[in-house]
This record gives structure tokens, sequence and C-alpha cells, in this order.
């Protein structure tokens, strides 16, 4: 789309972006209330053409859930259990590392592993867990654990402080934290949907210091449900905010809420976000979030049709292929739990776009998976 077929109301903030100038939480309610998709497309692919060029990228990782057993009972979680719940699991080391060795004969490059807040793991099982699963190969990538995982286990754990347990765990082997646990930062929502979890400080700051020992982590935020437009302005300000102190983000990945799974309460029958607003949301966090190099379409939540399309509405990741994802789909989300390097590529070229693989921290690598030979063709070994 041209800037001249853009509404009247949208214009001046395609200027603004062309410019280089930020935009503003006023300017990103206007966003949010234009039912202009194309529009909103158009300015969103302005900053991911200036950022990433015509390049889409993916990782070849691997999900892993180590255990669901929590503390908690967040309103919108499906995942966590206690132990005596039927569908509460725990994996053994030898069972998860199993799992990562089988994986890297596949080529994956990242373990993502997340759990639930569990009330009797010893803080030497994740040390050994972690520094287990690095020992595979000295390039794999392990990501793992939320912010709210990091502050049980520095409390409760370890009981140090969280400089010092992140520390620990680096020193195992962890390479990246995950961005899970954001939800909505707004106080008040967090109080309905998530109450006892970590404050939108807490959550800040296990990835502030993070970050300033030198590593990363990704961001996220779970909209669709109670909140307003006006909490997610207030969401992607702070981590905007945040992004300006640090440079810590590598990327941001918004999710829509699935209310299948909601515990009773003020989150039960809750409309689905619809595609509309999937995409709409995907492009006012790519105008807003103007420091953050990369913006991912989760196809896990978007199903990877919605998120092929959602590449021309400012996002340039299509995260990974998983293997095995548990939170969502125990939540009720239909979609399927793996995708291979050839059917993300394909959409991605299919979109129009370049597909280059990705490492945990977003940098292009060569592809470490091959192609299925053609026809009447021998693979070479």
């Amino acid at each position: 789309m041209t800037a001249r077929l853009l509404t009247p109301a949208l214009r001046p903030i395609f200027d603004q972006v062309v410019a280089g100038q930020r935009v503003t939480d006023d300017e990103a309610l206007r966003l949010y209330g234009s039912n202009d998709l194309n529009g909103l497309g158009a300015i969103a692919n302005v900053l991911r053409e200036r950022k990433n060029g015509n390049v889409a990228t993916y990782i070849h990782n691997q999900y892993i859930n180590y255990a669901n057993h929590c503390i908690l009972s967040c309103q919108f979680c499906a995942f966590g259990a206690k132990k005596r719940e039927a569908h509460a699991f725990e994996m053994s080391i030898d069972e998860i590392v199993e799992k990562a060795r089988a994986g890297l004969k596949l080529g994956i490059t990242e373990i993502h592993m997340v759990g639930g807040l569990h009330p009797t793991l010893k803080g030497e099982w994740y040390l050994e867990l972690v520094s287990r699963l690095r020992a595979l190969d000295p390039n794999f990538f392990v990501k793992a654990f939320t912010a709210v995982e990091i502050r049980h286990l520095a409390s409760r754990i370890f009981k140090k402080p969280i400089r010092e347990t992140l520390e620990l765990l680096r020193a195992a082997g962890l390479c990246a934290l995950t961005g899970g646990g954001a939800e909505i930062f707004a106080p008040e929502i967090r109080d309905q949907i998530c109450r006892g979890k970590e404050t939108a400080e807490e959550w800040w700051e296990v990835h502030r210091t993070w970050h300033e020992m030198g590593m990363r982590s990704t961001a996220t935020m779970l909209y669709g449900h109670i909140e307003t437009a006006a909490q997610r302005v207030d969401h992607l300000r702070r981590l905007r905010t945040w992004q300006d102190e640090t440079r810590g983000f590598t990327g941001f990945i918004p999710f829509a809420f699935e209310a299948e799974g909601a515990r009773p309460g003020v989150l039960q029958n809750i409309r689905h976000a619809t595609a509309f607003e999937e995409l709409k949301n995907l492009a006012i966090a790519r105008i807003y979030l103007d420091n953050f190099d990369h913006i991912t379409g989760y196809w896990v939540s978007l199903g990877l049709p919605l998120a092929q399309q959602a590449l021309n509405y400012g996002v340039d990741d299509l995260h990974g292929t998983i293997m095995e994802e548990k939170i969502f789909h125990m939540a009720g989300a239909t979609t399927p739990q793996h995708q291979s390097c050839a059917a993300l590529e394909k959409a991605i070229r299919e979109a129009g776009r370049e597909p280059m693989q990705r490492d945990t921290w977003y940098r292009r690598i060569a592809p470490t998976w091959r192609p299925p030979a053609p026809a009447g063709e021998l693979a070479v070994a």
C-alpha cells in the first residue's frame, strides 16, 4: 500500500514512522481504534523492512516442559497442576536429556524449557538438568525458565538473591531466559487473572538483572481477555522503556488468550481473538516497539496460515519447529504441535519473504537441516 492510500487518521503516523519518529501512547491508542488493517500493516512494514529487509526467520528448536506441578493457581492457566491432579506430570532428568539428544540428531539448535513453580525439586536438580543439556553440544542453546520461575528458584529453592541464582544457572549452561509470565502488566488485571504471581516490576527485575549480566531474553504479552486497549499500550510502553535501558530483549512475542482451559471465574466463556484482532495487535506492536528488532508471529497461537499472513503486518519471525507444545494445547489450542523446517520455509517464501534460520538470539545461521532429496535421487549421507 502506498502512503496516498492511507486513511487521513493514519497518514500522519505513517509520516512519523518514515521519518524515524517515535509513536506516542495517545497515537498508539488511535491505532487500536482504527479498523484500517491494511493501513496498519503498511505502517508496520516500514519498520519491518528497515530493520530486517525482506528476510523472515525461524528457529529449529524443541519445547520441553519438565513438570507442571505448581504452587500457584492462575485463572488463565490450564497447564499448572497440584501433584494429585489427573493432568499433573513430572519428567526425570534422564528423560529430558534423551528427548534433547533425539532432537539434536534432527538438527535442533535450542531447547526451550519451562515448567510450573514446583514445590519440592531441589536446586541441584535444576543445575544438573541445565548442565547435562548443555553438555550434549557446546553450541546448543538452553533457553529456559520464566521470570516467576527464577524468582521461585531464588526465594524458595536456592534461597539466594536473584543475581546469584542467575549466575549459578548461567555457570551451569543457561543461555537465555524465556519471556513468559508477562501476561498484561497492569496490576488490576494481574490481580484478577494471576493473583500471587510476580508484579510487572518483579518480572522486569529478573530480566534487567539477566541483561546486566550480558545475556538476552524475549518479551511477551497475553492479550484478548479482560484487558483494555489502554492496558495493552501500558504493557508496550513498559517494554519499550525497559528496552531503552538495557537493549537486552531479542524479540517480542504476543499471543492470544485461550479461554477453553480457563479456571472457573472471570475468564470463562471469553471469545477468542479474531484473526483481524491478532494481525492488528501484531502490527501495532511493530509500530510502537521501535527499539525491538524482531516481532514474532507465534504460529502455535495463530496457526501457520495466519502467522504467514502476519509477515505482511510487521512480523519478521515465525518462531520455531517446537516439536511438542503443551501449555497452549492443554488450554484448548487446536493448532499442530510441530512444524518442520521445510513447512516454515515454504510459508515464508509464499508470503514473498526470504527464509533464514536463526539462533536463540535471533542471529541468522546456516541451516541445520536438509530438505528431502527429489524423487528418484538418493540423499547424500
